[in-house]
C-alpha cells in the first residue's frame, strides 16, 4: 500500500500547521526530513530539512505505530509553524520521495475503516461532527462517532443470531438437548429487536432534520410584514422591503442557530390571486415550500384567516403589531416587539422534536433498517406458520443480519464509499 501524506490543517497561514504522514514508509519519510524519530507516541522537536541539508523549520514530530494510530498504519505527523511557504516547502519534498504520493479526499479515514479502526456508521459521524454547526449537531454527531450506533447494531445481530441458531438446530439436530418447540423464545427476540427498530426509525428523521437543519416558513399574505420580521430575526437586510405588494418573488433563506439547533428561516411571496406570470411562479414555489417545511409561522394582518391549512404546532402570529392591534401571539419586525416571544415559541416546538432524535442520522441508516424491519416481519410470519416453515425463517433472518451488517459497512457498501469520502477535506 502506498504513503499517503496530506496537510491536516486548515490551509492558509496561521500558528501552526499539521501535516500527516501514513503508510508503510511514514517512519522512513519522517527519518528523512527530522534525522531521527522521537519514541513512539513521544514528542519531540526536529530540525526539517531538505535533500540538500537545508533547514525548512524547526517542528513538533509524533510518530504512532501501525494498531495504535488513527489509521491503524504507521502515521507520522509534522507540527509545524502555520507559513505558508514552510508548509509548501515540507509538501514538496515529501513528493520528492519514492513511494509517497498526496492522499486524496478522506483517504487517511478509508484506511481506518480498511483496517477496522472505524466502522462505516463512525466514519459519518466523524463527517458530521467536521461540518456541524451548532451544539445539537455537535451532540448528536459526537454520539454516532463514539459507536453507539455500531453498539446497536451489534446488540440487535447478536439477537437475531440466537434466533437464527435456535431454528437452525431444529432443522440439523434432533436430540433432547433442543427444545422440542423454540418458537417462544424466538419470537420474543424477533418481537425485541422489532421494537427497538421501530423506534430507531421513527426517531431518524428528526435525527436528519438536526444533520441538515430545520426549515421555518414564513407564511401570509403580500404586505403582511414577512421579509421585515426575516431581516429583524437575521439582523440584517436579507430581504428587500416596500410598500408595494408582491415584492418578494422568490423564497429567502437565512439560517441561524436557535438555542443550538440549526434553524432555516425561509421568507416566501405572498400568497394571493395575481395575474402576474412571475409573481404566480414565486407563489407556487411559497406553497410547495411552506407545506414541506418542518414549521411553518401564519404572519396575519386584522382578522383574515391563513391562505394555508395550518397543522400541529404552526403558530400563528398578528403582524404589524406597531400599527394594528392583534390578538393572542403579536408581532412587529419594525419594533422588534413579540419577536422574542416569537423565538421561544418556535424554539420550545423544534427542541421538543429533536428530544425524539434517534442514534441513526442518515437516509442510508434508515433505509438499512428498514429492510432490516422488513426481513424480521416475513420470519415472525414464517415463525408463526410452524416448523415446517423454519429454513424459511432462518433465512430471513439472515437477511436482517445482512441488513444491519451494511449499517455498519461490513458487507454492501462499496459503492458508497466513494461519495462518503469525497465530502472529507484531504488531511482526513
Amino acid at each position: 500500500m502506498d504513503t499517503i501524506y496530506a496537510l491536516a490543517s486548515a490551509r492558509g497561514k496561521a500558528g501552526v500547521a499539521v501535516v500527516r504522514i501514513s503508510g508503510p514508509q511514514a517512519f522512513l519519510a519522517t527519518r528523512s526530513l527530522a534525522g531521527s524519530l522521537p519514541d513512539m507516541r513521544q514528542a519531540a522537536l526536529r530540525i526539517l530539512r531538505d535533500g540538500q541539508g537545508e533547514i525548512l523549520d524547526e517542528a513538533l514530530v509524533l510518530c504512532f505505530p501501525h494498531g495504535a494510530s488513527f489509521t491503524g498504519e504507521d502515521v507520522a505527523e509534522l507540527q509545524m509553524h502555520g507559513s505558508i511557504a514552510i508548509v509548501n516547502a515540507v509538501l514538496r519534498r515529501l513528493s520528492e520521495l519514492d513511494g509517497l504520493r498526496i492522499a486524496e479526499p478522506g483517504e487517511f479515514t478509508r484506511r481506518a475503516l480498511e483496517n477496522e479502526r472505524l466502522d462505516l456508521a463512525r466514519v459519518e459521524g466523524l463527517a458530521d461532527l467536521i461540518e456541524a454547526e451548532t451544539e445539537a449537531q455537535r451532540r448528536q454527531a459526537q454520539r454516532l462517532f463514539s459507536g453507539a450506533l455500531g453498539e446497536k447494531a451489534e446488540r440487535w445481530r447478536q439477537q437475531l443470531i440466537r434466533a437464527a441458531a435456535l431454528l437452525e438446530a431444529t432443522i440439523d439436530f434432533v436430540d433432547e438437548d433442543v427444545p422440542v418447540d423454540v418458537s417462544p423464545e424466538v419470537l420474543d427476540l424477533l418481537a425485541r429487536v422489532r421494537r427497538d427498530l421501530d423506534a430507531e426509525i421513527k426517531g431518524s428523521h428528526v435525527a436528519e432534520r438536526i444533520r441538515e437543519g430545520f426549515e421555518v416558513a414564513i407564511v401570509g399574505a403580500p404586505n403582511a410584514g414577512k421579509s421585515t420580521l426575516l431581516n429583524a430575526l437575521a439582523g440584517r437586510d436579507a430581504a428587500i422591503t416596500s410598500e408595494f405588494a408582491g415584492t418578494t418573488r422568490d423564497v429567502i433563506e437565512v439560517r441561524m442557530d436557535l438555542h443550538g439547533l440549526p434553524v432555516t428561516f425561509l421568507d416566501t411571496a405572498g400568497l394571493r390571486e395575481t395575474e402576474d406570470h412571475v409573481e404566480s411562479i414565486g407563489i407556487q414555489r411559497a406553497l410547495e415550500r411552506a407545506r414541506a417545511a418542518d414549521l411553518r409561522v401564519f404572519l396575519l394582518t386584522g382578522d383574515e384567516l391563513p391562505q394555508l391549512q395550518p397543522e400541529a404546532d404552526d403558530i400563528i402570529a398578528s403582524s404589524k403589531s406597531d400599527l394594528l392591534a392583534g390578538q393572542g401571539l403579536a408581532v412587529s419586525g419594525k419594533t422588534g416587539a413579540g419577536i422574542g416571544d416569537l423565538v421561544r415559541k418556535i424554539t420550545g416546538i423544534l427542541e421538543t422534536r429533536a428530544s425524539g432524535a434517534a442514534t441513526a442520522t442518515h437516509a442510508r441508516h434508515r433505509e438499512a433498517m428498514l429492510r432490516a424491519l422488513k426481513g424480521l416481519e416475513s420470519a415472525q410470519l414464517e415463525v408463526l406458520h410452524g416448523p415446517d416453515r423454519a429454513e424459511l425463517a432462518a433465512e430471513e433472518m439472515h437477511s436482517a443480519i445482512r441488513a444491519l451488517d451494511s449499517l455498519v459497512g461490513r458487507v454492501d457498501v462499496e459503492h458508497i464509499l466513494d461519495e462518503i469520502f469525497a465530502s472529507f477535506c484531504l488531511g482526513k
